[in-house]
């Protein structure tokens, strides 16, 4: 239910989402994410969940961040496209867990990561970016 085209409010939303990504908890959980979390089966998928694994805070917020994000464009609050142009983060991570989604859901809420889903299938420009992320995380994966 993406607006049909972007105006200033997206735009001030969009840099307001971009200025939350600077906010120092935010930026160390996201480095701490996108540096150390791969996981190559669903037991490593899993075991982030875990409160005393070293990832655990880092996976919350960024997780939880993404789909508050995706939530706005899911309900027509920002543009899809607009907002996909600046933020393709989220879905690298969604490329991560994608493959383990159901045993993700299983062990936490079948409402996990639904509007990452939802925003990955939305339009040829977010299909683009998870074809390119897919390929990224099968070549960091040895070609599996």
């Amino acid at each position: 239910m993406s607006k049909a085209a972007p105006d200033h409010h997206d735009a001030e939303l969009i840099l307001r989402i971009y200025d939350l990504r600077r906010e120092p908890v935010m930026r160390e959980s996201r480095d701490a994410i996108n540096r150390d979390y791969w996981p190559r089966n669903a037991e490593e998928a899993l075991a982030i969940l875990q409160p005393e694994h070293p990832l655990n805070r880092a996976y919350r917020q960024t997780s939880t961040y993404w789909e508050m994000v995706y939530g706005m464009a899911k309900n027509g609050v920002v543009h899809t496209d607009f907002l996909l142009e600046s933020t393709g983060e989220g879905l690298l991570l969604f490329a991560r867990v994608e493959p383990y989604l159901e045993a993700i859901r299983a062990a936490t809420s079948p409402r996990a990561f639904r509007n990452a889903e939802w925003i990955a299938g939305s339009g040829d420009l977010a299909k683009a970016i998870m074809t390119t992320f897919r390929g990224r995380i099968q070549k960091k994966a040895g070609g599996k």
